[in-house]
């Protein structure tokens, strides 16, 4: 499995976290919004990664959106959990599908 992909399901399952209602306010307000700028540093590190083993990105630009516009509340929590989705269904696919992809982007 390369990087790209436990990358991408490490901030998926992140994602998903922060989208629960409740939970994902309280971690993000509680450390005065540190987690969406940790948040944004992995995406974008996993953007990179991604780019370089020639897969998909979307899951990635979303999360980058996400982590910028994720302080505006319930836009956030949608974001979040958009995010995990796109990005837990781009590290589900097969590698050799991986290969195959063209993006315009």
């Amino acid at each position: 499995m390369s990087t790209s992909k436990v990358l991408k399901w490490v901030s998926g399952s992140l994602e998903a976290l922060l989208g629960i209602p409740i939970l994902g306010a309280t971690i993000v307000i509680g450390f005065l919004w540190i987690p969406l700028a940790i948040m944004l540093a992995l995406h974008i590190v996993t953007f990179v990664l991604t780019k370089k083993d020639g897969g998909t990105t979307t899951g990635s630009i979303l999360g980058i959106i996400t982590s910028c516009i994720a302080w505006i509340p319930f836009v956030g929590m949608i974001m979040h959990i958009l995010s995990a989705i796109f990005l837990m269904v781009d590290a589900a696919k097969p590698d050799h599908q991986l290969k195959n992809n063209i993006e315009i982007i």
